[in-house]
C-alpha cells in the first residue's frame, strides 16, 4: 500500500519544509489577494475570446461566457471557505494539494492535485512565453517585414526575461508586478475594443459571417473546444497558495480579493469578446490582434495604437508567466533550499538561480516547438482547470462543511460536478482531437502560431 503524503499540519514536516516557511512570512492584505487573483484569471488569454465564440454563436456564447463566470466565483468563494474553515481548526493549508488530501483523506488525491496543477502551469507558461514572443514578432514584422528574424528567436528573448524576472523569491514579492498587471489588463482591453470599433465602421470592414461548422459533429467539438478555452480563461487552480500570502486572520479577504476581481473580468472579459467577435464573426484569429494586423493588407486600426496594446500585452505576459511559475517553485524548493539559512543567502539563492533558470529554458523550448496557442488554452482547460476549478471545490465543501443532502447547496454543488465532469470529459476530447488535426499544419519551430 502507498504511503500518503506527509501531513502539513505536522510540525516537524513544517519545520524541514523551506517552501512553507518562506511562503508563511508573507503578510498579505485583501486588495493584494485580488492582485493576485486577476493577474492569475485575467490575462491576454482573453484575447482568445472572440475565437471562442466563433465555435459557440452569439447565444451560446454569452450564455457559457457568463454561466462560467458566476460558477468559478462560486467555486472560489467556496475554496476560501474550506481554507477558512481548516484554518480554524488549526489545519492552515498553504497547498491546494494539501487540502486535497486532507480534506478527501486520500494519499493519491496528493499527488493527482500535483499532477494537474503542473499541467496547468506548465501549459500556461508556454502559452505565455509563446504569445509574448508573437508580440514581439508583431512589433518586428511591422518595422521590418522581410526581416531575418522568426518566431523562435522571439521566444528565445522572452525566455531570457522570464529567467531574470523569475528570480523574484515568492508569490507575496509579485504583488506589486500584479497591481501593474491589473492596469496593464483594463489598458490593452480599452486599446482592442477601440481598435475593432475603428475597424467595424472603417470604409471597407471585415465580413461578417457568424455561421457555425457546416458538420453537426464539427460543429458540437468545436462548441467543446471552445467552452473548454472559456474555462482555461476563468480557471485559476492555484486559490490556496494565493490565500496563503494573506496575513492570517484571512476570514473574508478573499471575498474583498474575489469581488475586486471579478469587477475587472466583467469590464474586460465581455468587451473583448462583443468586440471581436461582432467585426470578425467566424473568421476571428485565435489572437484578436492577429485579426487586426492582418498578414496581408493594411492594419484595420491605428498602428501605433495597436503597437502600443501589444506592448501592454507583451509586459503582463511577463506577470502570467511569473504567477503561474510559483507551484513549480515551491515544489522544487521544498527539498533544495535549507529553511535554516535566509531566502537570499548563497545557499539558497544559487540553486533557485539554477532551478527556476532551468525550468523557464523548458518551458521556452516547447513554446518554440510546439507554436498552438488556441489548442494549448483549450487542452489545459479541458484537462487542467476543469476539474480544479469546477469540480473539486464543491466536493471539498460538501466534505468539509457536510450541509444536509436536503439542502439547497448541497445539490447545487452535486449539479455543478456532474455537469463538468461531462463537460471536461467531452472538452478533452474535442480539444486533443483538434490538436491532432493541427498537428499536420505545423513543423517543429514554426514561424506561424496555428488556429
Amino acid at each position: 500500500m502507498t504511503e500518503s503524503p506527509p501531513s502539513p499540519e505536522n510540525e516537524t514536516f513544517r519545520q524541514g519544509d523551506a517552501g512553507a516557511t518562506f511562503v508563511l512570512e508573507s503578510k498579505g492584505e485583501w486588495y493584494h489577494a485580488g492582485f493576485h487573483l486577476t493577474t492569475a484569471i485575467v490575462g491576454p488569454s482573453i484575447l482568445t475570446l472572440p475565437y471562442a465564440f466563433r465555435g459557440l454563436g452569439w447565444g451560446l456564447g454569452f450564455f457559457c461566457l457568463t454561466v462560467m463566470g458566476v460558477v468559478t466565483f462560486y467555486s472560489y468563494y467556496l475554496m476560501s471557505l474550506v481554507l477558512e474553515h481548516c484554518e480554524k481548526a488549526d489545519r492552515r493549508h498553504i497547498r491546494f494539494r494539501e487540502l486535497a488530501s486532507d480534506v478527501l483523506g486520500a494519499g493519491w488525491m496528493y499527488y493527482f492535485v500535483i499532477f494537474i496543477q503542473t499541467a496547468i502551469n506548465t501549459g500556461i507558461s508556454i502559452g505565455a512565453i509563446l504569445l509574448a514572443g508573437e508580440c514581439l514578432q508583431i512589433m518586428y514584422s511591422s518595422v521590418s517585414p522581410d526581416g531575418p528574424l522568426r518566431l523562435w528567436h522571439f521566444i528565445a528573448m522572452v525566455t531570457v526575461v522570464m529567467m531574470v524576472l523569475s528570480q523574484l523569491p515568492s508569490f507575496h514579492s509579485l504583488r506589486h508586478v500584479n497591481l501593474a498587471s491589473l492596469f496593464l489588463s483594463l489598458a490593452y482591453t480599452i486599446i482592442v475594443v477601440s481598435a475593432c470599433i475603428l475597424a467595424g465602421v472603417s470604409k471597407k470592414p471585415p465580413h461578417r459571417d457568424y455561421s457555425l461548422e457546416s458538420s453537426k459533429f464539427s460543429e458540437v467539438m468545436s462548441a467543446f473546444t471552445s467552452i473548454s478555452i472559456i474555462a482555461a480563461i476563468f480557471g485559476n487552480g492555484i486559490v490556496p497558495e494565493i490565500q496563503a500570502t494573506l496575513a492570517p486572520p484571512v476570514t473574508g479577504k478573499m471575498l474583498k480579493g474575489l469581488m475586486m476581481c471579478y469587477l475587472v473580468i466583467f469590464v474586460t472579459l465581455y468587451t473583448v469578446a462583443v468586440s471581436g467577435y461582432y467585426v470578425f464573426g467566424n473568421k476571428v484569429s485565435s489572437n484578436i490582434l492577429k485579426s487586426l494586423l492582418p498578414d496581408e493588407g493594411p492594419a484595420l486600426a491605428p498602428t501605433w495604437l495597436l503597437g502600443l496594446g501589444v506592448i501592454f500585452v507583451l509586459l503582463q505576459l511577463f506577470a502570467i508567466g511569473l504567477v503561474y511559475s510559483q507551484v513549480a517553485y515551491e515544489i522544487m524548493e521544498t527539498k533544495s533550499a535549507d529553511v535554516n539559512q535566509g531566502i537570499f543567502s548563497k545557499r539558497n539563492l544559487i540553486p533557485r538561480m539554477i532551478l527556476r533558470s532551468l525550468y523557464m529554458i523548458f518551458c521556452g523550448v516547447f513554446a518554440a516547438m510546439l507554436p498552438f496557442f488556441g489548442d494549448i488554452s483549450s487542452v489545459v482547460g479541458a484537462v487542467g482547470f476543469i476539474p480544479l476549478d469546477f469540480i473539486l471545490p464543491m466536493l471539498l465543501y460538501n466534505m468539509s462543511y457536510k450541509p444536509s443532502r436536503s439542502s439547497c447547496t448541497y445539490w447545487i454543488n452535486v449539479l455543478i460536478m456532474v455537469v463538468f465532469t461531462g463537460v471536461g470529459l467531452l472538452g478533452s476530447f474535442s480539444s486533443v482531437r483538434k490538436l491532432v488535426l493541427d498537428a499536420s499544419k505545423f513543423k517543429l519551430f514554426s514561424d506561424d502560431v496555428v488556429d
